[in-house]
């Protein structure tokens, strides 16, 4: 029988200590993290950054493991008390917008092109990063993906910052990893805006009459002060100053005129999550087809060898 091992002395880890238990869970059941990890349909560095408290894991995988390991709904129950902020770093140029994302009153955004960060679900910002310059690193991607999700926590609650997002139509049509994964993306701003603190609204690429050539938020602190902030290819440009914020206020404003209403928005995005089920679907009936053929093609390579004619017996 498995015995747990115990922690001598303190963490201040939250982290390590669910890893722990994951992995005291696993050895309950018997499994290596290479079977767990081929159960899962991930690399077994994913488990071990898991288990080492080195990774957050969606709450999907966590209720998956569940499952499998048969542990209730003790990981669960865990995994809402765990702070996945303590030790996650952000590069050191995006690090001050960062500080003050996290204190923020409220946050006016366009975007353009891919989801906003804020409102990327797992599966689409690891799809996100698997396509970027992190393609290959397994470790970098998972690393990527728990940084970006660290910061959505206190947007994504019933009494959160105010988070105002206009999404260009080109962000909701543009496919990352798949119409499985848009699918999920759909379903989860659909979800999240039922927030009262969160509003999305969609410029639809028939309305388009203000252009902002990049993305930008707009930032308010507790103390009334307002920030922009803006992206170019390699770093941040952060601006405090009075009348450049009012500049770009003014054109946001213009813009969310622009933009489908609330509810007509939500419309839209419902229609394109429909639209990337039936792709799904498609794709997944074209995949069943093409290994029926496989399946078929090899059986008939198998029989298909040389047929020697039997012997014809001598007549009497």
């Amino acid at each position: 029988m498995t015995q747990r091992k115990v922690m001598r002395g303190t963490t201040a880890s939250s982290a390590i200590m669910f890893g722990a238990e994951i992995r005291y869970a696993r050895e309950s059941a018997g499994y290596t993290q290479e079977e767990l990890s081929k159960l899962l349909h991930c690399d077994r560095t994913v488990i071990s950054r898991t288990e080492g408290g080195k990774r957050k894991p969606p709450v999907e995988e966590v209720e998956e493991i569940e499952r499998l390991l048969n542990t209730g709904d003790l990981l669960t129950r865990l995994y809402g008390r765990v702070d996945w902020n303590a030790s996650i770093e952000h590069p050191d140029w995006f690090q001050e917008y960062v500080d003050l994302e996290a204190i923020v009153v409220g946050m006016r955004v366009y975007q353009d092109g891919v989801m906003y960060g804020l409102l990327q679900c797992w599966s689409y910002a690891r799809a996100l990063f698997a396509a970027g310059d992190a393609a290959g690193n397994s470790e970098e991607i998972e690393e990527l993906t728990r940084a970006r999700l660290s910061r959505q926590s206190r947007f994504l609650l019933p009494d959160g910052p105010l988070l105002l997002v206009i999404l260009d139509e080109s962000a909701i049509r543009r496919v990352v990893g798949g119409p499985g994964v848009m699918r999920r993306q759909m379903e989860h701003l659909l979800k999240v805006a039922q927030l009262r603190n969160v509003v999305i609204h969609v410029m639809p690429f028939s309305n388009q009459r203000t252009l902002i050539d990049t993305a930008m938020v707009l930032l308010e602190l507790p103390d009334g002060q307002r920030l922009v902030y803006s992206e170019s290819l390699d770093r941040g440009h952060l601006s405090d100053d009075s009348a450049n914020v009012a500049r770009h206020q003014r054109r946001y404003d213009r813009l969310r005129g622009e933009c489908l209403s609330e509810s007509d928005s939500l419309r839209l995005i419902a229609e394109a999550l429909e639209g990337y089920r039936d792709d799904e679907q498609r794709a997944r009936r074209s995949r069943l087809a093409e290994e029926q053929l496989q399946r078929h093609q090899r059986r008939q390579l198998h029989r298909g060898g040389p047929r020697i004619p039997a012997r014809r017996r001598p007549s009497a």
